[in-house]
C-alpha cells in the first residue's frame, strides 16, 4: 500500500503541473520503495526515454543509481552485438559504444566504473569488487557463458531491475537458456573475434543466439511475464514515468527451469505457456 500511495502522489504532480521534473530525491525515494537498500548486487536494463523529464537528465539518472547502490555492486550491459560481428571482428572496450542505449554509454564512460572483456555481451560495473566480478570475461565463447557474469547473479542474490522494458531485453534469460542446455539456442558455427587487452590481443571463438524459427529469441522471453510474477519472482514497480519489473535472479532461474523441464523449447514453439505449468509449485490455482 505505501509503494501505490507514494507513486501515485508523484504522478499526482505531474498530471496537476506541481511537479515537471522528477528530482534525485524522487528517484531514491523510489528505489527505497521498491524495498532496494543500497547493498545490493543489481543489473539495470533501462530506457531512458521511459523514465521521462528528469533534472539533469540521464546524468542525474547515473548519479541516483551510483549513489543508491555504492554499498553494493552497480551493473549495466554494455552489449556490442550489433556491431561487433564478422565484418567489424575487433573488440576495444575503450571504443567501442554499447548499442543497448544511451544510459550504458554514459555509464561506462564514468570514473571508477570497469567494463568487461567480453565481445559482444559486455557489463559495465560499479562499486564493491566490481573489476573482480567482471574479470574473465574474454575467456567466454558464448554470449551468456555458464559461470560468467550474467549466470553468476543467482548465485549471490543478485537482482534484475528492468526499467521501461520488459522480459525482452532481460538478458539473464539467455543465460538461464544456456546453463540449462536448451537446444537450438547457439549458431553452430563459431566467428573468430579480437578483443583489445590491456597489453595485446586475443583472439576469441565466439558463438551467438540464433534459432531457425525465430530470429529475435528473447521476444518470447516475455511469455514467462506471468509465471515470474505468480511465483514472487518479480515484481512490478515505477521509476520515474517507467513501468519496471524488479526480478529476483535466484528465483527466475528456479521458475524458468521449472517450466522449461517437460518441453525445452516451449518459448518458440508455443504461442503461450499455461499457467497450469506453474501453478502447482508457486501454490496458486490454475484457473
Amino acid at each position: 500500500m505505501g509503494e501505490e500511495v507514494r507513486y501515485s502522489s508523484l504522478q499526482q504532480k505531474f498530471r496537476k503541473g506541481i511537479c515537471m521534473q522528477y528530482t534525485k530525491k524522487d528517484l531514491k525515494e523510489q528505489l527505497y520503495q521498491m524495498g532496494l537498500d543500497g547493498t545490493e548486487t543489481i543489473l539495470i536494463h533501462s530506457s531512458m526515454k521511459a523514465i521521462g523529464d528528469v533534472e539533469g537528465g540521464a546524468e542525474t539518472v547515473l548519479d541516483t543509481w551510483m549513489e543508491y547502490f555504492k554499498g553494493g555492486l552497480l551493473l549495466l550491459p554494455t552489449h556490442t552485438w550489433k556491431t561487433v560481428n564478422e565484418d567489424h571482428p575487433v573488440f576495444d572496450s575503450k571504443k567501442e559504444p554499447s548499442c543497448v542505449g544511451i544510459l550504458t554509454n554514459l555509464f561506462m564512460k564514468r570514473s571508477g566504473v570497469v567494463r568487461s572483456l567480453h565481445p559482444t555481451h559486455s557489463m559495465a560495473g560499479f562499486g564493491k569488487n566490481a573489476a573482480e566480478y567482471l574479470a574473465g570475461e574474454e575467456y567466454r565463447n558464448t554470449p551468456c557463458t555458464p559461470g560468467g557474469c550474467y549466470d553468476r547473479l543467482k548465485d549471490i542474490g543478485g537482482k534484475i531491475l528492468l526499467v521501461g522494458v520488459g522480459h525482452e531485453r532481460n538478458t539473464y534469460i539467455h543465460s538461464v537458456e544456456e546453463v540449462l542446455n536448451v537446444p537450438n539456442r547457439l549458431s553452430d558455427k563459431p566467428v573468430k573475434l579480437t578483443v583489445v587487452l590491456p597489453q595485446g590481443t586475443k583472439d576469441v571463438y565466439m558463438r551467438k543466439h540464433y534459432n531457425p524459427d525465430q530470429p529475435h529469441i528473447s521476444e518470447d522471453f516475455v511469455k514467462l511475464t506471468e509465471a515470474f510474477t505468480d511465483c514472487k519472482a518479480a515484481k512490478n514497480t515505477v521509476f520515474g514515468n517507467a513501468d519496471c519489473i524488479l526480478c529476483d535472479a535466484a528465483k527466475v532461474f528456479d521458475v524458468t527451469r521449472h517450466v522449461l523441464a517437460p518441453e525445452p523449447e516451449c518459448l518458440v514453439t508455443r504461442e503461450r505457456i499455461a499457467k497450469e505449468r506453474w501453478a502447482a509449485k508457486c501454490n496458486i490455482p490454475a484457473g
